[in-house]
Parts: structure tokens; sequence; C-alpha cells
């Protein structure tokens, strides 16, 4: 019997394999998993063209807004080569309409000896455009253009209440390409960074929107589309993700609000030069050891000369530098103490030509109070 065993379950499994395989309704689909068919391999989203965040629409409404009242400024600057050959050198950059008759606010850099400035609208229409004024201290420039009609604008908002987190929007025109937008938050406030003309310029927005070179002098935008910093300058080794800063727009409002009073964008000068010394340095001066900033030279009938000011006496050298001593130390600007060497040029910095400015100094072992009466330097282009 165990003998014809599997010869039974044999003559089983081929009666039941020639069972399925005769039936007419088999399928392979009853014993594999059930494939649906579709047109696509894939899954389209619901409304895909119509639906967006919150966030999305946010920044496209801006986008659209912006768009229009963002300009291309291409400047040209003749220069002198090894031979004394002259040639022209163009540059880009970007800018934006505050009024309808055509004021636009971009970077001094972008438009500084320049010759002949065009600005291309965002319908492609170019224009030449004339230089109403500049603020090189706040890399600041004013121009013009007359398009023959009214033109959009940007809304100029408030820098003054902003708060790290918060969103921004860039707009310009990036390695020349036009209407491009980028978007961040505000990554810090009241940075100091160095201009391509080695001068300080204080009190940046850090911004991680991403700013390139050809963006300066663009709109940096807060969620309501209004402008609140001038795209400036990128800090970042070649190779690496810069870090983007802009100009205040208050700095820039200052401007305007003295070119409407004034006709014209003045620049004061004091016409002196200081170090800043505390601690040990100036005690071992013999100078108060809160510090402040020692005069180093008075220029001749400068503003600082004819109210004045001290410079040096005599020389000393301290740790391998020269610092001229004998002077006054100006500890007061304004009424509030000096804590930095930036003290002063961040008051400067709110004054025009003409102005006074009130000073502290430490004179002779006491201190005093002078008032200078600010100049006004020429326009720079």
């Amino acid at each position: 019997m165990k003998v014809l065993r599997p010869f039974l379950w044999a003559a089983i499994l081929v009666t039941a394999f020639l069972y399925v395989t005769s039936t007419g309704n088999w399928k392979l689909s009853h014993f594999l998993p059930q494939v649906r068919s579709s047109a696509h391999l894939w899954d389209e989203p619901a409304s895909a063209a119509t639906t967006y965040s919150p966030d999305e629409q946010n920044n496209i409404d801006i986008y659209k807004m912006a768009r229009e009242a963002t300009v291309n400024i291409t400047s040209r600057v003749y220069r002198q080569d090894w031979f004394f050959r002259v040639y022209p050198e163009q540059g880009t950059g970007s800018g934006f309409i505050i009024n309808r008759d055509g004021e636009i606010l971009t970077n001094f850099h972008v438009v500084r000896g320049s010759s002949q400035l065009t600005v291309r609208l965002s319908d492609s229409k170019s224009y030449k455009a004339t230089v109403l004024g500049t603020d090189q201290r706040n890399d600041l420039a004013l121009i013009r253009i007359d398009a023959g009609h009214s033109l959009p604008t940007l809304r100029l908002g408030d820098s003054e209440h902003l708060l790290v987190g918060q969103k921004v929007l860039a707009i310009g025109n990036p390695f020349a390409l036009e209407g491009t937008l980028t978007t961040g938050v505000v990554s810090s406030l009241n940075r100091g960074i160095e201009s391509e003309e080695s001068e300080k310029l204080e009190g940046m927005i850090q911004t991680d929107a991403a700013i390139n070179p050809g963006n300066s002098g663009g709109p940096l935008l807060d969620s309501r589309g209004n402008v609140i910093g001038i795209n400036t300058a990128i800090l970042g080794s070649q190779g690496s993700i810069g870090i983007g800063f802009a100009m205040p727009i208050n700095r820039a409002k200052e401007m305007l609000d003295e070119f409407q009073q004034r006709g014209h964008i003045s620049r004061p000068t004091l016409g002196i030069t200081t170090y800043w010394i505390s601690g040990d340095l100036a005690e071992m001066l013999k100078l108060p050891a809160a510090g402040g900033l020692l005069i180093q030279r008075v220029e001749r009938d400068s503003p600082a000369a004819e109210a004045g000011l001290r410079g040096p006496s005599q020389v000393v050298i301290v740790a391998n530098y020269q610092i001229g001593v004998g002077g006054d130390l100006i500890v007061a600007v304004e009424g509030q103490p000096v804590t930095g060497k930036e003290s002063l040029q961040r008051v400067m910095d709110r004054k025009h030509g003409g102005d006074p400015l009130n000073l502290t100094v430490h004179r002779n072992g006491h201190n005093q109070r002078v008032t200078v009466k600010l100049g006004e330097a020429p326009q720079q282009l």
C-alpha cells in the first residue's frame, strides 16, 4: 500500500491541473495582485493649476505687483587700459520706481562713474536716465527717466521695527536675468559691512533671500509688498553661498526728504580723523578709562578747525602703532556716550551739511562741549 501512495498523489495533482486549465473562465488575474487601468503611470494632483498654499499665493501676488515697478539699469563707464587706450565698460544693476513721474531708487555703486545710464522697464522699453542725487555714505542714488506716461510704483515701508525671522522677498536682475524673485527671512539686523569704496555701511539688514550680482539696487519687500530695504551687497568667498545685505529703506526716505526740501542731496563733513581707545590703553595715556575717539588730525579750514577742535601735539608708539596724543578726546556725541569707533559715524549718517553737531570732548583733564557746524561735501558720481 505504501508503494502505491506516491502514484495516487501524482494522479490527484494531474487531475487538478487539467481541471483548472480547461475551465473557460480561468484568468491569471485571479492569482496576481490587481493592477488599476489608467492612462498615466502617476497620480495627478487635484486642481493643480489653481490651488496654492497661502504662502505661495502671497509670493505670486507680491511678484505680480512689484515686477512692473522693478527696473534693469545698465551703466557705461569709460576706462583706460595699460596702453592709455580708452574703452567702454558696461555694468548692470536693478532699481525700483518710487513715483509715477519716473524717479527711481538704486545703489550708488550701480551708477558710480557712469557716463550713460539706461533703464529698461518690465515691458522691455528702454529710456535714458539722469542722476538727481547720490548718498555715497549709504550707497544710495536717485535717478529719473522721462517715459512720457504714468508709471507703476512701489510703496516705501518702515524698516524701524523689523524682526528677525519675518518673511522677505527680493526682486531684481541677477546675472542680467530680469524679473527674478527670491524669498527668505530677515536673518539679522544692524549688521556692519564694508562698501566697495572701503566705507563702513552700518545698520544693514541681513537676509538669506538669494542676492547675486545684478540684484544691487532692487527692492527687498515684506509680506505686504512694502519696500523695507534696498539690496546692496553680498558677503561670501567665490564658490560659496553668499550672505545678502540690504540698506534699510528709512535711510533712503531721509535722503528723499532732503532732496524734496533742498533740491539736492548733501553729505556732511567734519574734517577729522580719530582713533578709538579705551581701558588700559586710555589709562596708559592718562585719559578716562571709559575711552573715546582720540583726534589724530584736524583738516585745515574744516568745520572742526573752525569750531576749535584740537589735534595731537606729539606722537607716541604703543605696541608698534603710532598714536597722536595731546589732542581732544571725543567722549560723547549729541549727549550720548561714545561706545565704539562707529559712534560718531552713526550720528553723522543722520546729519546734513549745515546742521549743528554737539560734541563733548575731554581736554586738559576736563570735559567741555563743542558745537560744530557741519560742512557739505560736493556730490560724487
